[in-house]
């Protein structure tokens, strides 16, 4: 998933997307979403709220 992140990831990035693509629970979507923050990695985009988009962090 990082491979494609990093290779220009198109559209927005959510827990259900990262699921799906991963063939992985949104419950563990979430938690890899969270390590890769607290890594620096990722981060929240501005606009939160139910319908919560990541990016990747200034690297």
């Amino acid at each position: 998933m990082l491979n494609k992140l990093l290779d220009g990831f198109e559209g927005k990035l959510k827990t259900s997307k990262w699921a799906k693509i991963t063939k992985c629970s949104q419950d563990t979507a979430l938690r890899d979403i969270k390590d890769l923050i607290e890594k620096g990695i990722l981060k929240q985009e501005k606009s939160g709220g139910r319908s919560t988009n990541y990016e990747l962090d200034d690297l």
